[in-house]
């Protein structure tokens, strides 16, 4: 919340400034920056597609955790406008897990802070361990029912919300504002590969988790700088896209995440007449839309940023009114998702990064203000 300042010493209690116009968010009691950053996206103030890296400035090809840096920013002298980054590690840290480097952990909180002085938007991902045996989030055996309120793994869970919660309200800027976020939780659950997906519990148990944890989060733990979105993965229909809509009172934004379908150009037609139908829903619902997760590993595809992407984006006056889209994380030589200098991609993601449509970190409005 802002607050307005006074020129009366003796005037103790300031008045909190007011946001300016109606929003319709899963919180109503939202800081001020954070419906500022929901107003920019839904009324895209940017002028285009924002576009995002997963752990852009965390790690890049040869190199990790070096000031300054980004694979994206070395080939085209800018950083990305939005930022992933996963909660799996950080949790674990914050809980005591003696297995995690807390030095990675933190540097996660460091750098979000960095992006959010700079100007830039974060989001958060959170591949959480399959609760039931401990193993990582592609163990399947059934979970959900477990977690939620009266299942045995309850307690465990929620003990993960309490340090999340601690962990998002510990997000405050230079200038001492809390950070605005957007929080993807049970991404994919379209899929099969997580323990959240729809083959492993019912519609009504993954709508009471996303609902649980909302409230939880939001009432119980009183966080109050995150945007919610909701991303399966890509659809066949809009049936498919809604059979696990948790409701309107709990997303903010309609995203869908996809890989498969921007493999090539054959497959391009049905991942933007996905897309399409995301952006047409999002629109009835007064809703910011976004790609929240796709690319294409080592970029076997040179100019697949536009030839495959772009392009096909643009050519639909549907799909082109997302919000953002973001690819995945360059991890090392034989797992990446975006340029980097020296590989054959560079030269063509200049025709990405030149066109009008996309929104790189330096061209981004203040999107914690609003006029």
């Amino acid at each position: 919340m802002l607050y307005a300042c006074s020129s009366d010493p003796n005037e103790t209690d300031p008045q909190p400034v007011e946001f300016p116009y109606s929003v319709d968010m899963v919180d109503s009691e939202a800081s001020y920056e954070t419906k500022a950053l929901y107003y920019n996206l839904l009324n895209n103030q940017a002028g285009g597609i924002v576009f995002g890296q997963q752990n852009a400035t965390f790690e890049g090809i040869g190199w990790q955790f070096e000031p300054n840096r980004s694979d994206i920013k070395d080939v085209c002298g800018d950083y990305p406008a939005l930022y992933g980054w996963d909660l799996e590690n950080v949790i674990k840290s914050l809980l005591g897990n003696s297995s995690i480097d807390p030095i990675r952990s933190s540097k996660i909180k460091q750098l979000t802070i960095e992006a959010y002085d700079r100007g830039g938007i974060n989001t958060f991902s959170w591949h959480m361990p399959n609760y039931n045996t401990g193993d990582n989030f592609y163990d399947t055996t059934p979970a959900v029912a477990s977690i939620l309120p009266g299942g045995d793994k309850n307690e465990i869970y929620t003990r993960n919300l309490r340090a999340l919660a601690d962990f998002f309200k510990s997000l405050v800027g230079s200038d001492g504002k809390s950070i605005p976020l957007i929080f993807r939780p049970f991404h994919e659950h379209t899929g099969d590969w997580f323990w959240w997906g729809a083959d492993y519990c019912t519609p009504e148990e993954y709508i009471a988790l996303w609902q649980y944890t909302v409230d939880y989060l939001r009432d119980e733990q009183q966080v109050h700088n995150v945007i919610y979105a909701y991303s399966p993965d890509r659809i066949s229909d809009i049936d498919e896209y809604t059979e696990r809509y948790p409701g309107d009172d709990y997303v903010d934004i309609l995203g869908i995440d996809n890989y498969w379908e921007f493999q090539s150009q054959v497959l391009a037609p049905q991942a933007i007449a996905g897309l399409n139908k995301v952006v047409s829903l999002a629109e009835q619902k007064g809703k910011p839309a976004a790609l929240t997760e796709t690319g294409l590993d080592q970029l076997t595809i040179p100019d697949w940023f536009t030839s495959v992407l772009l392009d096909n984006i643009k050519a639909d006056p549907q799909a082109r009114k997302i919000a953002y889209l973001m690819v995945w994380r360059n991890g090392n030589s034989g797992h990446f998702y975006g340029p980097y200098p020296g590989h054959e991609s560079a030269e063509p993601f200049m025709d990405f990064f030149r066109d009008p449509l996309t929104i790189f970190e330096s061209q981004l409005p203040k999107v914690y203000e609003v006029q």
